[in-house]
């Protein structure tokens, strides 16, 4: 019985705990070995899902020390990169094949 009853609290505990938020949706393209938006806004303390479209021919890779990302897009394709929770700030990435001109910067706020 006493078990019964500790597992009833237990679980009401758990439904009653607060459900993390879902982390949302971004979208980053390539074309011309470029990045669009070179600016990216998202939310400050939360997870963030960025899609990278790679619609230049060429591969590219989605590189950032800083948040800690490393992902090579193929090109006519795709990728998922997730990050965060961030602080407020700017976090800078680059595509590693195209340097000179893929360039972005991610914004926390």
């Amino acid at each position: 019985m006493r078990r019964l009853a500790l597992l009833l609290g237990f679980a009401a505990l758990v439904a009653a705990a607060p459900i993390p938020a879902l982390a949302q949706d971004y979208v980053l393209t390539i074309k011309d070995h470029k990045f669009t938006p070179e600016e990216l806004k998202v939310p400050a303390n939360q997870r963030v899902i960025i899609t990278v479209i790679n619609d230049d021919a060429t591969a590219e890779e989605f590189e950032s020390s800083v948040l800690k990302v490393e992902k090579v897009i193929a090109g006519k394709t795709r990728a998922t990169v997730r990050i965060g929770p961030l602080a407020p700030g700017k976090y800078p990435f680059i595509g590693e094949f195209h340097e000179a001109t893929a360039k972005g910067v991610v914004i926390a706020e």
